[in-house]
């Protein structure tokens, strides 16, 4: 039986995904599912890419970073955070076959009763409806999405799909009653995390090391 593996915030952790998908048993007709933020951070982004790009078992939505390197190569005037330049600067001399596939990138892929995206569902709004911003960004229903200061927006929504998403690192992966948070922060020393969905089951690996930290005002939340 074919299975879906759904794998939390990779940033680049090409041996830590190697290791999670051995230890998952990965099949060829399994499929893999990435909930964004493919590069940056950590040391082969690169190698991430041409994974997905080349091997049809393997899809991502669109996260905050990915779409941040998007919109540079675009022209469109995206500021880029440090790690973000470090690895646009990297990847310069493919740029264009890189800013071709990212754009080829959903923000949401609809599995039936699970669907997938980077960062959250606004509550309330259609899915169809739903921005860039809070697909790729949305924390809490405050007044600025990207804060923790303010209600997780997991919390509150409920419908009848369940959410799989990254985004907000956590030393575990998030189980709320709709929702489900993957991101276990490999890039910072943790743990890279998928969870299998017909299984129900979470699969994780050790980083190797760390390879960035939170800033000190994100530390004890994470950072993303």
């Amino acid at each position: 039986m074919s299975r879906t593996i759904v794998v939390g915030d990779i940033h680049g952790c090409y041996d830590e995904l190697g290791l999670l998908l051995e230890k998952t048993g990965l099949h060829a007709q399994d499929r893999v599912i990435a909930v964004g933020d493919l590069v940056t951070k950590g040391p082969k982004s690169r190698e991430v890419l041409e994974l997905f790009r080349t091997d049809d078992r393997f899809l991502s939505v669109l996260g905050n970073h990915d779409l941040a390197l998007l919109r540079h190569w675009r022209g469109e005037g995206q500021p880029l955070k440090n790690s973000q330049a470090k690895t646009a600067a990297d990847l310069d001399t493919d740029s264009e076959l890189y800013c071709e596939f990212l754009g080829s990138l959903p923000l949401m892929i609809d599995l039936g009763e699970h669907i997938v995206v980077h960062a959250g569902i606004r509550p309330g709004v259609p899915f169809d409806e739903q921005s860039a911003e809070d697909l790729t960004e949305l924390r809490t229903l405050g007044k600025d999405r990207t804060s923790r200061k303010g209600d997780p927006w997991f919390e509150s929504y409920d419908s009848s799909k369940t959410v799989l998403f990254g985004h907000w690192p956590s030393p575990k992966p998030i189980r709320a009653a709709k929702a489900i948070g993957l991101d276990t922060g490999c890039v910072y020393g943790n743990r890279l995390t998928a969870y299998i969905i017909e299984a129900d089951q979470f699969v994780s690996v050790g980083a190797l090391q760390a390879y960035d930290r939170p800033s000190k005002r994100m530390a004890k939340a994470g950072s993303n």
